[in-house]
């Protein structure tokens, strides 16, 4: 017996534009940090020392792991597995993302107290805007999180009926790449 392989990606169309045009913003601003840390490396390399790395680093895997248990609770829904495990899985994936923006909101408050602020030179104008348009995307991915939470706790999800779930989840994941290649870029690379 022959199966037909699906040649489309997962998800939804309409995620996948979503998440074409966010890579194209955020692509942007990661080309204009480098040009920028080009013509100011010893500002840039400075600034980049008064980062707070291990914040930076414990919310890489905080991301990660939210990413993960997203991955886990799509796979039970597709497989007919268990709907309330699932749901239980989104819920620590928004618990997760909570944590992430709790320790952004920590490095901020610690940036301005230090007197740093987006005009305090071009990293740290590139470090705000980076990181808070980010925290954006994890706000409005909580949203998305809770609406697929909410869905899968009233069983409306199933192994015939993901796609929503799977656009859902494929925001998500976008949103941790982006994390992924922002802390690096921001807190590590010299």
């Amino acid at each position: 017996m022959k199966t037909e392989k699906n040649i489309y990606p997962s998800g939804d169309f309409g995620i996948w534009i979503i998440i074409y045009i966010e890579f194209i913003t955020f692509g942007a601003f990661f080309i204009g940090f480098a040009i920028s840390r080009i013509f100011e490396l010893e500002l840039f390399n400075a600034s980049q020392e008064l980062l707070n790395k291990n914040l930076g680093f414990i919310n890489t895997i905080i991301l990660i792991s939210s990413s993960f248990f997203v991955a886990i609770a799509v796979n039970l829904v597709k497989n007919n597995e268990s709907n309330k495990k699932a749901s239980l899985y989104l819920l620590i994936s928004i618990i997760l993302a909570i944590c992430f923006l709790l320790i952004k909101i920590i490095e901020y408050k610690n940036k301005y107290a230090q007197g740093i602020d987006l005009s305090t030179n071009t990293f740290f104008m590139f470090y705000f805007l980076l990181t808070m348009f980010h925290s954006l995307h994890v706000l409005f991915g909580m949203i998305i999180l809770f609406n697929l939470y909410k869905n899968t706790s009233n069983n409306i999800y199933s192994s015939s009926n993901y796609l929503g779930l799977e656009s859902g989840a494929l925001y998500w994941h976008m949103v941790d790449l982006l994390w992924i290649i922002i802390f690096p870029l921001i807190y590590i690379l010299k």
